[in-house]
């Protein structure tokens, strides 16, 4: 470790030659500092199918369950466990490892050309310098392809007229969107809780939040497991996506869109009629809802759900992504209410026109009970998912945004209790 980090860093050393490998185990450790990822708080989790699903006695699960770790200067990033659903929904934790290690950045990462000159124009940067740059790399590219075409582009303008000031802006934003998607890759050995995904570029630096994982059915029936999270840099909230079918190498992507800004994005499991399908929430208060063609672009949106009951009046949100059930798509709430209350709820929505809300909860599924009440944010139960095992509802989440439990309850009693839509 000591050695690869002095590799990340030894482009700023005037001289490396003759340097033994104890001086440079030295320099990399200057480089490097201890962290404790989860001393302020684990929580708002959320819960998908295991890869591996071996080894099991009938009627069990074997899950992956997501947390936001809180450490030192309110940085939050994922950690993960695993765990068993027992056939009799017994919830099962397993231990997780002591120390936690941060994957290895893949430094060529690959990228399409059109896609990425469609996002560098939604960002505003599209112009003739940025024109000239695109224009020399191929179809896939990477980061250091394109590192060079910027650097070629600023070189010719400074040989001629000077470099803009413009151009310049333009170049650093260009850098920062392909910093903002990148790879990384975790070793097959280590154990997932060992594994932890920090922030690693500028719109994440204060905090990668509240992930909502779902296993994603595609076209052709293979899963990949996709996660809306939030990026923060301490003014600035970003919704971002990343993916994995492994757990191992995962892919950080930017979403784009007049559609794809605030918080509390969740993907639907699979398409819905052909299309990708998202809850949102833009406007600070209600549930909306958003189709698009391309998982990256999230153009229009629709208002799904507003605040109704007293316990939901100062926010509404989803709580992670809808599950489906024969009567519906089940989507678990959020509501913000008096004193900062936060109590999880739960409506259903039509299979074939998910904009079709076809009942809801009065009252809160799950609120903060005197046990709960107290920790990092008082009056809170929050989750980021939850997973439907046989008739049970298995529903992990948060106690006063500082620790994490289970909660289960029949899905036929949740849809029982929902009462039809008002308008």
């Amino acid at each position: 470790m000591f050695l690869e980090r002095f590799e990340n860093v030894r482009e700023q050393h005037d001289s490396e030659e003759g340097l033994s490998e104890a001086r440079r185990m030295l320099i990399g450790s200057y480089f490097l500092a201890e962290y404790s990822l989860e001393s302020a708080a684990l929580f708002n989790p959320s819960i998908v199918p295991h890869t591996d699903q071996t080894n099991l006695a009938p009627g069990a699960l074997r899950f992956i369950l997501s947390l936001r770790a809180t450490g030192e200067g309110h940085i939050s990033s994922i950690t993960f466990r695993t765990g068993i659903i027992h056939a009799d929904n017994r919830i099962e934790v397993l231990d997780p490892a002591h120390l936690l290690t941060e994957p290895r950045q893949i430094p060529n990462s690959e990228y399409e050309k059109g896609l990425f000159l469609r996002k560098l124009q939604e960002l505003g940067l599209g112009s003739d310098f940025t024109g000239r740059v695109m224009g020399r790399l191929r179809e896939k590219f990477s980061t250091v392809e394109l590192r060079q075409s910027v650097d070629a582009e600023v070189e010719m303008e400074r040989q001629s007229d000077g470099v803009l000031q413009r151009d310049q802006g333009t170049a650093l934003g260009i850098l920062m969107l392909a910093r903002s998607n990148y790879e990384v890759q975790f070793q097959p050995e280590q154990k997932l809780s060992e594994r932890i995904l920090f922030p690693a570029t500028p719109t994440q630096s204060n905090g990668i939040e509240d992930a909502r994982f779902v296993r994603f059915q595609n076209d052709d029936a293979s899963y990949i497991y996709y996660a809306t999270f939030t990026a923060f840099d301490g003014k600035v909230i970003m919704p971002e996506l990343v993916e994995t079918v492994d757990f191992l190498k995962f892919r950080f992507i930017t979403l784009n869109g007049p559609a794809a800004k605030n918080k509390g994005m969740a993907m639907f499991p699979r398409k819905v009629n052909g299309r990708y399908a998202m809850l949102s929430r833009q406007d600070n208060e209600s549930i909306s809802l958003m189709f698009s063609d391309n998982i990256h672009f999230w153009n229009q949106r629709q208002i799904l759900l507003k605040p109704v009951f007293p316990w939901e009046l100062v926010q509404l949100g989803n709580c992670g992504s809808p599950i489906e059930t024969d009567a519906g798509w089940l989507v678990l709430s959020h509501g913000v209410g008096p004193l900062r209350k936060y109590c999880i709820g739960a409506f259903l929505l039509d299979l074939e026109d998910p904009g079709m809300v076809i009942g809801r909860l009065r009252e809160p599924l799950l609120s903060p009970n005197a046990n709960e009440r107290e920790g990092y944010v008082p009056n809170v139960v929050y989750t980021c998912g939850a997973h439907l095992h046989g008739s049970e509802l298995i529903i992990p989440y948060a106690m006063a945004d500082h620790a994490t439990g289970f909660a289960t309850v029949p899905v036929a009693d949740v849809l029982a209790a929902m009462e039809p839509e008002t308008t």
